[in-house]
């Protein structure tokens, strides 16, 4: 046997045996109090490659929905691609990547520097925004996963009142500065915490959210889609952004017949009525309405932007530090509590108590900071939104309204007039 050989014998032996000492050194952890490795919650990360894939195939099915809707003018593609979707993005990818918890991405790239979003997280923000602009809310007809399972079970849907829509149109709203505050300040992603069909997706949930998902489906097979009327944060930017589509959606491709037609077809009350031709112009006092309720919009925003101001001690306490050093504040005693895991990792952190209370106080600064343009910004939606009731628009056809329509079909599907 060479010399060389003998050293690459020699070599290997000592790795063996580094190996073996360091297997002893540190042999695998038995747990003998019944502890159980619980299984994770979300999905694994999928690789940068697997990401821009699910970033095509969201640019793929809001390219076909588009068509289906504008072009081919065909109900039956975006349902079938509303089934794609569910399966895809739904169950396949189990609800994430998702373009409505998106939102907290971006807030939390824009408030926190050493936060860096991902390519695909902008984008799945982004695109959908963006198809909006220009052709309204296709990505609500076929391309979310959300959408798509209220949709498809849809049995008996029933009208609601016009008063109860609009007033129930302000959740969302609310929703979505909650969503902005709570992931600017790093307190927690509400949007995916309380997604009500992610625990369908992945076959997994809590019991209360196994509850509310089957509760809005339920729900959903008579007021048609209420999550994403009612709740949806992602909702309120696309109705915005659909506002000024260039190209929309429409009902029937020449002359309306005035069936009406349509209005029985659409569940989410969605299309508006012609004017008739004998109202009367708008009057003296209709203007005095106008006039005030725009001189009102500053004040909404003043007196929101307080409200949420004030509040931010209650909604602090959502953040793990503030929630924390009250804890210890107001009950001492409890740092001796071997059962609160909470204590017991900051314990084990090393940090000190007026520590905690330091990083609790930055905390609520951020909320009441954040509460301002939180507040405001739903003062300032509220003020529009009364606004908007006295503005008035002569229409002649029944339209489909560009903000609430999601660019289903239906109406389309149903219309006597073709091509």
């Amino acid at each position: 046997m060479s010399k060389r050989v003998k050293i690459v014998l020699f070599g290997i032996l000592i790795i063996l045996v580094q190996v073996a000492a360091a297997q002893q050194r540190f042999p695998k952890p038995e747990f003998e109090t019944g502890y159980v490795q619980p299984s994770p919650t979300t999905p694994e990360p999928r690789g940068l490659a697997v990401e821009y894939m699910d970033v095509l195939v969201l640019l793929a099915v809001l390219s076909l929905a588009t068509w289906f809707a504008l072009r081919s003018r065909s109900r039956r593609g975006i349902l079938w691609l509303s089934v794609f979707t569910l399966i895809y993005f739904g169950f396949y990818r189990k609800g994430c990547i998702c373009s409505i918890g998106a939102i907290q991405n971006v807030a939390l790239s824009l408030s926190d520097a050493a936060y860096n979003i991902s390519i695909t997280a902008l984008a799945f923000f982004l695109l959908p925004l963006l198809y909006a602009l220009f052709f309204g809310r296709t990505f609500c007809a076929g391309a979310c996963p959300l959408g798509a399972i209220q949709d498809l079970l849809i049995i008996h849907p029933i009208s609601l009142p016009p008063w109860l829509r609009k007033s129930a149109g302000i959740i969302p709203v609310v929703y979505l500065g909650l969503a902005i505050l709570f992931a600017a300040t790093g307190t927690e992603f509400i949007i995916c915490r309380y997604d009500p069909f992610v625990g369908i997706f992945r076959l997994d949930a809590p019991y209360h959210m196994v509850v509310l998902g089957v509760a809005f489906l339920l729900l959903g097979m008579f007021v048609s889609r209420p999550y994403c009327r009612f709740f949806c944060p992602y909702g309120v930017l696309l109705n915005w952004m659909s506002r000024f589509s260039k190209w929309h959606l429409s009902i029937t491709p020449s002359d309306c017949i005035k069936c009406k037609l349509c209005t029985s077809s659409c569940p989410f009350d969605a299309i508006d009525h012609p004017t008739e031709e004998s109202a009367p112009p708008p009057g003296r006092t209709y203007y005095r309405r106008f006039i005030l309720y725009s001189l009102l919009i500053p004040v909404w925003v003043l007196v929101g932007g307080f409200i949420a101001s004030k509040s931010y001690t209650y909604l602090s306490r959502a953040h793990q530090d503030v929630y924390l050093s009250e804890l210890l504040i107001h009950h001492p005693e409890l740092v001796n509590d071997p059962d609160n895991l909470d204590i017991q990792a900051f314990l084990s952190s090393g940090k000190t108590l007026d520590t905690l209370v330091e990083d609790a106080r930055v905390v609520q600064q951020k909320f009441r900071t954040g509460g301002w343009f939180m507040g405001g910004f739903i003062g300032l939606v509220i003020g529009i939104t009364l606004l908007n009731q006295v503005v008035f628009r002569k229409r002649k056809d029944y339209q489909p309204n560009r903000g609430d329509c999601f660019s289903c079909g239906r109406c389309m599907d149903y219309c006597p007039v073709k091509n």
